[in-house]
């Protein structure tokens, strides 16, 4: 039977008109908007965030009868308050603040389940030219792990001490501990200063023998765990910087402006792309570019399914900087949580504004980061280098 056209567009506005009218489908309508722009931007990271609002928006237009937020009751007002500041302590169930002399760190575990980033600090001596004493070598370092904590916890409590004996030309038993409280150190005879390039090849070797034995040790219990590996060691007027992963370290400069010392090893940057695939890989979308569809990062600590796979690597980037050109300010490094939130420009200034707090701004920008939807773990390290000679008091170690 033939049905004229004007019946069925009036059969069809008939049936939307109810359905819309319902309590309930402005709610779902937005839902289903919001996660189709979130899927077509790429920006699948932020689907937890947004989804919790979208469902508590949508949970309080039911509860409260087609009422929006003005329209709540007492009650209901309270209920969501509870349940947020709930939300929140669990957020920072794990926070991690640390200040001592020119550094200060923040680090929250986020949104994550887990809090799976570490850092670690020595402080050198600037005592270049003192008799009797070591050179001014001091190490910073952030480590973001992901699928555990256990590669990252490996990796901090190692590599610092590792580097210093090197460095240093210590013994194995005259190391300063990377925990707990400051401990001083005295030295019995002068050592020798290493030139750069020595010193990059003692940072990228003791990296890679250190992944070696990251390696083992979990490829023999079956822990897939992994981690990024920013260092930063600075000696006199000299910084030298080692990268493994997508955690970044920026130099504000004596103009504000910030200059990169590492670059995010990232599977689709053209360099790694053709390395993974030579070596028989492949990378994949899925929200972000993937290693094997798998890892969002081409370079990592640990990891080894993909290292036995051999399409991820532990080779750092390595690069040292002279910082009575730069004439910096200070140093920033952080884990990738940071840098999903903030550019590397827009970073360095907003620390600038608040160099002046009791964290150097550390906490103000991870907490920016935060509260701008990261759900990932948040690590920042603020690094305050003294004036070419100056000197600096004494040995103090810390680590999480």
């Amino acid at each position: 039977m033939w049905v004229p056209l004007s019946a069925l567009l009036a059969l069809v506005y008939r049936f939307f008109r109810c359905l819309l009218c319902r309590p309930e489908a402005p709610p779902l309508v937005l839902f289903a908007v919001g996660l189709w722009a979130l899927s077509y931007c790429g920006q699948v990271r932020q689907l937890k965030v947004a989804t919790w609002g979208l469902a508590r928006s949508a949970w309080q237009w039911l509860s409260t009868g087609g009422i929006w937020r003005g329209g709540a009751s007492k009650e209901t007002e309270q209920d969501d308050e509870g349940s947020k500041n709930e939300e929140e302590k669990e957020n920072w169930s794990h926070t991690w603040e640390f200040r001592s002399g020119n550094v200060a760190v923040f680090a929250l575990q986020g949104r994550r389940d887990h809090m799976e980033d570490r850092y670690a600090i020595i402080h050198g001596r600037n005592t270049r030219g003192t008799p009797g004493t070591r050179p001014n070598h001091a190490i910073y370092a952030v480590f973001d792990g992901h699928g555990g904590e256990s590669a990252a916890e490996f990796v901090q409590s190692r590599l610092p001490e590792m580097l210093q004996r090197r460095l240093d030309g210590d013994e194995p038993g005259d190391t300063a501990h990377a925990h707990g409280n400051p401990v001083e150190r005295k030295g019995c005879f002068e050592k020798q200063e290493k030139e750069p390039e020595e010193i990059e090849k003692i940072l990228r070797e003791e990296i890679l023998a250190l992944d070696e034995q990251l390696v083992s040790k979990l490829s023999a219990v079956q822990d897939e765990a992994g981690t990024t590996c920013l260092v930063a060691l600075h000696n006199g007027s000299l910084l030298t910087v080692a990268n493994v992963g997508d955690s970044r370290a920026v130099l504000c400069d004596g103009s504000g402006r910030a200059v990169p010392l590492s670059h995010d090893h990232k599977p689709h940057q053209l360099r790694e792309r053709k390395r993974i695939k030579k070596a028989g890989g492949f990378i994949s979308y899925n929200g972000s570019w993937r290693v094997q569809g798998v890892l969002a990062m081409s370079r990592s600590l640990g990891d080894f399914p993909l290292k036995h796979l051999r399409v991820v690597t532990s080779d750092p980037d390595v690069a040292t900087f002279d910082l009575a050109t730069l004439q910096p300010r200070f140093v920033l490094l952080a884990t990738d949580g940071l840098w999903d939130a903030f550019g590397s420009q827009e970073a360095v200034s907003f620390v600038t504004e608040r160099l002046q707090e009791p964290h150097l701004g550390a906490k103000s920008i991870a907490m920016q980061a935060y509260y701008r939807g990261c759900p990932d773990n948040i690590t920042v390290m603020v690094v305050q280098l003294p004036v070419i000679g100056c000197r600096s008091n004494g040995t103090a170690t810390e680590a999480r």
